[in-house]
């Protein structure tokens, strides 16, 4: 018990800054604007400076093994097809829906939660373990759930759509500055003082500033259309997903850090992206809606119950 509540005593200050946010676009009348502002401003500045600063040290980190990517991975596969049947038989969708359902049960928050969370649980040890994911994540989940909605509607595969997402993820400010920052890092340049000072002085501001623009997003959601899709949704999201990545971690025989990283990042709450695959194909997007809002609540307590269980697994 004294594990869980230290776990959740790290948890929650983040959580609290996300009900901040939350609040004041909810109850101080703020114009939408001011969260489409900050939002970006985390997206485009605080974050990637965040991430430059840190893989631009990559030399000093310790080494990742990249087995997590497996795990990590292979785990999204398994519980998207696991998805798209619990999808099909227990509330009869079509194709298309199945894959954003099965979407909602694999695409974390793993910027705006996951990265916060990683530093504050695990240490700035982790971060590497979380950047590989994350160059990775748009890319693969993005062009799994294309292929499958244009193959349920269509019978095939564009290269065009493809080749969308490829764009879309290699100017992706936060897969730049990841990148970016590792070619840095084993370059063995020491970042000029003065620059390396200022990236950290915002880095200081991305976590709260990623908490607090996570809350006021959420202030545009609803939860009642569609509850029991939510409900599922999230089930699949915060129990399937790190039991699988969880076994995955401990056949492929994973290190601690590696496994406490694949768990903690498959154990966060639905990523928004999915709202926004969801409004973008016009599917489901009152359950998702929903989902977001409940997964984010519950996994203010799962997230931290997946790490002491896995931790005292690990002892």
């Amino acid at each position: 018990m004294s594990a869980f509540l230290h776990q959740l005593s790290l948890a929650a200050p983040f959580f609290g800054l996300v009900f901040i946010g939350y609040a004041l676009m909810r109850f101080s009348g703020w114009p939408a604007s001011m969260s489409e502002n900050l939002s970006r401003f985390v997206f485009s500045v605080a974050m990637p400076a965040m991430l430059f600063h840190m893989m631009s040290d990559l030399s000093r980190l310790p080494p990742v093994d990249a087995r997590l990517l497996i795990a990590f991975f292979g785990s999204c596969l398994i519980v998207f097809v696991i998805g798209r049947l619990l999808a099909w038989k227990a509330f009869r969708l079509d194709g298309s829906a199945q894959s954003i359902f099965a979407l909602g049960g694999i695409f974390s928050n793993n910027v705006l939660l996951g990265i916060p969370l990683a530093k504050a649980a695990l240490g700035d040890a982790a971060l590497p373990s979380v950047a590989l994911v994350l160059v990775f994540n748009s890319l693969t989940l993005w062009t799994l759930v294309t292929v499958s909605i244009e193959w349920a509607r269509h019978g095939s595969f564009s290269a065009n759509g493809f080749a969308k997402t490829v764009r879309g993820v290699a100017t992706n400010p936060i897969v730049a500055s990841i990148v970016g920052g590792s070619l840095f890092g084993v370059s063995g340049l020491p970042v000029p003082a003065i620059v390396a000072q200022l990236l950290g002085m915002i880095a200081l501001a991305a976590a709260p500033l990623a908490m607090i623009v996570l809350g006021m997003g959420l202030a545009e959601y609803g939860v009642r259309e569609g509850w029991r899709i939510s409900v599922a949704i999230c089930s699949v999201k915060l129990l399937l997903q790190p039991l699988v990545v969880w076994l995955l971690a401990r056949l492929l025989g994973l290190p601690p850090m590696e496994t406490q990283v694949v768990v903690l990042l498959a154990s966060l709450a639905v990523g928004a992206n999915v709202y926004l695959m969801a409004r973008h194909f016009k599917l489901l997007e009152g359950p998702v809606a929903g989902s977001l809002i409940l997964s984010t609540m519950l996994s203010a307590v799962t997230t931290p119950l997946a790490l002491t269980l896995m931790g005292a697994d690990l002892r």
